[in-house]
């Protein structure tokens, strides 16, 4: 069998031959790819992407719009675009939901379970890590550190005093952002590169209020304060967030599933 002397036309196979919105949707799923994308996770905003890929707002939602056609990502009216449901990459496995706990902030806890949210800032700075913090996060003694306080709410209800402390260096637009309407987590995801929370070493604890809990949760000194501590890691395994919350007793359980995989 003689193979064909005529050639082939040229570009048949190139990168170029294909329309430019494809090969957005091209290079975005490969990101997502690397980034071991989940179910849930927030995609950057359309400013950032359009960036990134360099095309036009017109050319990324064409993109968008052939990956949420073959269901691989979806839009959230006014919130943006998000990873589609499990079935993205068939390479992926998802393991139950009730058996796996989740890494999800205080915003995602409250949208899964249908609640409204405020938040109300006490402090958010840009000051030196320490060096117990630097330690922990993995970063240099003195590094920027994102340090923000506020007051959680829930349904009008107030739950928990929550202090979070980030390296600025994972995501300087935190500095600007406005945490009395904003996701932490939210944020996170839309940087440049995003940052998905992904693994956390998390603890609680009970102890007595001290004064100023009690001034700012609004209680009593005989109720005990839940306390937990919180290490995230992004997706390259990378700390990206300390946290500590103080839940009032009266409003918070933690729950988890635990079970033997031999």
């Amino acid at each position: 069998m003689t193979e064909a002397s005529t050639p082939m036309p040229r570009g048949l196979f190139a990168d170029d031959a294909l329309p430019l919105y494809e090969r957005t949707a091209a290079r975005l799923l490969d990101d997502l790819r690397a980034a071991a994308a989940r179910p849930g996770d927030r995609l950057p905003s359309e400013r950032a992407m359009v960036t990134r890929y360099a095309v036009s707002r017109v050319t990324l939602r064409a993109a968008l719009a052939q990956l949420e056609a073959r269901g691989v990502v979806r839009p959230s009216s006014s919130r943006g675009w998000f990873v589609a449901e499990p079935g993205l990459f068939p390479e992926t496995v998802t393991a139950p939901a009730s058996t796996v706990p989740q890494v999800q902030g205080f915003a995602d806890y409250a949208e899964a379970n249908g609640l409204r949210t405020a938040s109300k800032v006490l402090s958010a700075t840009v000051r030196p890590a320490t060096v117990a913090e630097a330690e922990q996060l993995r970063i240099a003694p003195g590094a920027d550190l994102f340090d923000l306080h506020r007051l959680r709410f829930l349904d009008g209800l107030l739950v928990v005093l929550e202090h979070n402390r980030l390296p600025l260096s994972a995501c300087p637009a935190l500095a600007d952002a406005d945490f009395s309407t904003a996701s932490l987590y939210a944020t996170l995801r839309a940087a440049d590169p995003p940052q998905l929370p992904r693994v956390a070493d998390y603890s609680v604890e009970a102890r007595h209020p001290t004064a100023r809990e009690m001034e700012l949760l609004e209680i009593g000194a005989t109720m005990p304060m839940l306390v937990a501590t919180q290490l995230t890691s992004n997706q390259e395994g990378r700390p990206i967030e300390l946290t500590v919350q103080v839940y009032r007793g009266d409003r918070y359980r933690f729950r988890a599933s635990i079970t033997n995989q031999t």
